[in-house]
């Protein structure tokens, strides 16, 4: 649940219009600009990521907010792993790129790829689209995403496919135990808090607070089949609703892989 001030005091709407959000695009679009020239100059990303975490940490510092990590030592556990985390607001994404120790890909979904200085970067720096019309092009897109995995990058899911309107997990969708189950890599559960509150739905102004990323304990997928993605889905989404300290509903069913 939000534990934000509800209506937000005047002076924290006015730094947040006058101040934060214009320095949150300023950094994106400088960021975004200087990632698609080194783009021109690489192939591995390397650069392109390097520049993803000067973003992302300078993001969180224009939301006037500090992320704390906890469990890193579940970051460092395996080399190539699906990481899977609750999508609380659109904080997120910096949240991810500022605290993971390692090149990544996200699968994200396909509309993202529309949007400028955003959609350029995902396309130029190799990450994930995922194509959610119909069964087909999902199964399609999530291919990509164990093609990445089998050549060694960890990914990044969010299983919800969509952020949080309340603040409590939406259902879970089954892609990231499709594609950790197919790739036979471990799912890493992560616990973001904080998030829904700094930068709530719809809305554009920051409200100030604290934000962290709880990693847990590596699930293994070896010798499972994907007979068992909508069990391994609700082992996930157990998880992270412990480490959330929300209650878990086990009579919920999962949802298709349509991530």
């Amino acid at each position: 649940m939000s534990t934000r001030p509800d209506p937000l005091p005047a002076s924290v709407r006015w730094r947040s219009n006058l101040i934060q959000a214009p320095l949150f695009f300023l950094v994106t679009g400088f960021c975004g600009t200087v990632a698609l020239i080194v783009s021109l100059l690489e192939k591995n990303g390397r650069a392109q990521h390097r520049i993803a975490q000067i973003w992302a940490r300078a993001s969180v510092w224009a939301s006037g907010a500090k992320v704390t990590v906890h469990g890193a030592e579940n970051l460092r556990k395996h080399p190539v792993a699906v990481y899977a985390s609750n999508h609380t607001s659109y904080i997120d994404t910096p949240v991810l790129f500022s605290s993971l120790p390692f090149q990544f890909r996200i699968l994200a979904k396909k509309e993202l790829w529309q949007l400028p200085f955003i959609g350029w970067y995902l396309n130029r720096s190799g990450q994930i689209s995922i194509e959610t019309t119909n069964a087909h092009t999902t199964l399609s897109s999530l291919g990509s995403g164990v093609k990445a995995l089998r050549g060694g990058m960890p990914l990044v899911v969010f299983p919800e496919g969509r952020r949080t309107g309340t603040g409590e997990l939406n259902p879970f969708l089954s892609g990231a135990a499709f594609l950790a189950i197919r790739a036979q890599v471990p799912v890493v559960p992560i616990a973001l808090t904080g998030g829904y509150d700094l930068l709530p739905i719809h809305t554009h102004h920051f409200y100030p607070g604290p934000l962290a990323l709880t990693a847990g304990e590596p699930i293994e997928t070896r010798g499972m089949t994907l007979r068992q993605a909508g069990e391994l889905t609700d082992r996930v989404r157990a998880a992270i609703e412990e480490m959330l300290g929300q209650k878990t509903d086990t009579n919920q069913p999962a949802a298709v892989a349509q991530e």
